[in-house]
């Protein structure tokens, strides 16, 4: 139903409403006020007959008759006994064939004393009458009388009536008007104004409308307004996400987003390839895009919100590197990397340091022999025994970085696996410091090794004697004199945690992040003075991740340094 179908039913029902209102009043209201005032007026007229009337008891039926001629009136007169004694409408005789008046209620009001009043048919036309009776009259007179016929009152009942309905009548007729100019001046516009809005919804042109009213006048231009705003901003979303979807497409890695159901939205050339999916293959949900294990598990972890860090997987003889994270709208994205390449150089590289370093090997131990044989023979502030020691440090220099680089790439390659068993962490940490101790003594550095219960862990010992030796090297390079040296560990969560703290000149902070790359030093003239090769903070780092563990590091400039490493354990009981 249409707005203004609604309002003029709604109008209409309103004017009915009021219309029988106003018949029920006229009905209920105005037909007993006017009722009550011929009353009144009856009572005055009867209390005037009853001085009127002569105490002549044989002259009373003419002397009604000629008052009710003069009144227009009905008169009666009633004896005590209830007896007509006159009566204006009846003759002489037939007073007494009456029925006896005494059982009438206005009859046995006015004995009574009050005003007696009844309203009944007439005995011959059936007409309502009002009868109105007053106590008194000429002696052996009870009860005058007077009554007259209601229709003069019905028809001004019935006039009131036809008034308020043709004033329904003119007031619906009025409102069908009003209704039609509301129409043409507000409903039609209304309309207009949501086909409108409609159509910018649906993304058509909108058409819209014109009002002199001030009111949906500024509803237009609002609108009008926001139409044009959604038009710029979708021309601009719509540039975006092209360009999004060019530099997507364009990407060298493969750029997977999914939904929140999982459903694949966005799969770009390199990802497909990657895949291995054509142009036109259609693509499974998310969950079931890899048959990997490692690449299952993060697909989940990642459509459940969590945050990850990136994988590497083998799919079709490629290595792929898989990093993803969560979506805001619940959905995931996914982007794959093409490491292939990166992998083989790395390889070619390994397998080049290796070749080179055990070269090297078997020539830079002649070198040292013969070094340290010149050295000995020649004296010692003899310019060529200078120059051999000079060849001697030297070369030692570089078998500790040729053993250290044919170690890392023995790890890197993966030909080293470690050998855990239950070791103790005091007694590696003591057998690790031995080389170092004349040399600590002499520079005054302390050592102590603070270990919580259970002292003991599951770890390769040789390795870890080997990353407690390199730690403990570097501590000792950088602390000065007076400095202390402190090896602790303690029960974490799932593992143990170990560190090698000092209290040496620290790090600075733009070098933390990088120390645990090879050949890379924080002071490198000061670690190539004291033998320093670069090499041991990365053996640290591979050697822990080899036993499923992680290291980072901690410093503070002129405080010193602390280095943690964390290893899982299974069971810390012993």
């Amino acid at each position: 139903m249409r707005f203004l179908t609604r309002l003029f039913a709604a109008t209409s029902l309103l004017v009915v409403a009021t219309v029988v209102g106003l018949l029920l009043a006229a009905h209920l209201l105005l037909r007993p006020a006017l009722e009550d005032e011929v009353a009144r007026g009856l009572e005055g007229e009867a209390r005037l007959v009853a001085l009127l009337v002569p105490a002549d008891s044989l002259r009373w039926p003419e002397a009604v008759r000629d008052l009710g001629g003069r009144l227009g009136r009905r008169v009666t007169l009633i004896d005590p006994r209830g007896r007509v004694r006159g009566d204006t409408e009846l003759d002489r005789a037939a007073p007494a064939a009456l029925e006896n008046q005494l059982a009438r209620p206005e009859v046995q009001q006015a004995l009574l004393g009050a005003v007696g009043r009844a309203v009944a048919p007439a005995a011959s036309s059936h007409e309502r009458q009002l009868f109105v009776a007053v106590r008194g009259g000429p002696p052996g007179i009870a009860v005058t009388r007077v009554s007259t016929a209601l229709g003069a009152v019905d028809g001004q009942v019935a006039a009131v009536q036809r008034a308020l309905v043709v004033a329904g009548v003119v007031v619906l007729l009025a409102a069908a008007a009003l209704l039609w100019r509301l129409a043409r001046d507000v409903a039609t516009p209304l309309a207009d104004l949501a086909a409108a809005a409609r159509a910018i919804a649906d993304g058509r042109p909108p058409v819209f409308p014109v009002s002199r009213f001030p009111e949906l006048a500024q509803h237009v231009v609002a609108l009008r307004a926001m139409h044009e705003q959604l038009e710029r901003r979708f021309t601009d979303l719509r540039r975006e996400r092209a360009e999004s979807a060019a530099l997507i497409e364009t990407m060298a890695d493969g750029v997977v987003a999914a939904d929140a159901r999982g459903a694949v939205v966005t799969l770009n050339r390199a990802a497909r390839r990657l895949l291995g999916y054509g142009p036109e293959d259609a693509v499974p949900a998310l969950g079931e895009l890899f048959h990997e294990k490692a690449a299952r598990q993060l697909v989940q972890a990642v459509l459940a919100g969590e945050e990850i860090e990136p994988r590497e997987l083998e799919r079709g003889g490629r290595a792929l590197l898989l990093a993803g994270r969560a979506l805001p709208n619940g959905g995931a994205l996914l982007v794959i990397r093409d490491v292939t390449e990166l992998r083989r150089l790395e390889a070619v590289r390994r397998d080049f340091v290796a070749n080179v370093s055990h070269e090297l090997k078997t020539p830079l131990t002649s070198l040292a022999g013969y070094a340290e044989t010149l050295a000995a023979e020649a004296g010692a502030d003899t310019q060529t025994g200078g120059f051999a020691r000079t060849i001697l440090s030297n070369a030692r220099r570089m078998q500790r970085l040729v053993d250290e680089l044919l170690d890392l790439s023995r790890i890197e390659s993966g030909r080293w696996q470690p050998a855990p068993e239950r070791v103790d962490v005091a007694v590696l940490a003591r057998e690790a410091w031995a080389p170092f101790a004349d040399r600590a003594r002499e520079r005054r550095v302390e050592f102590a090794i603070d270990v919580a219960a259970p002292g003991r862990l599951t770890a390769d010992p040789d390795a870890l004697r080997q990353v407690f030796t390199n730690l403990l090297d570097n501590a000792l390079r950088h602390t000065a004199a007076g400095g202390r040296i402190t090896i602790a560990a303690e029960v974490a969560p799932g593992g143990v945690a170990l560190a090698v703290t000092d209290t040496g000149s620290g790090i600075e902070p733009d070098h933390l992040p990088r120390i645990f790359e090879r050949f890379y030093r924080a002071d490198p003239g000061r670690s190539r003075d004291e033998g320093g090769t670069g090499l041991g903070l990365a053996i640290v780092k591979h050697l822990v991740e080899a036993h499923g563990g992680r290291v980072d590091a901690r410093s503070v400039v002129g405080r010193g340094t602390t280095i943690r490493i964390f290893l899982p354990q299974d069971d810390l009981d012993g």
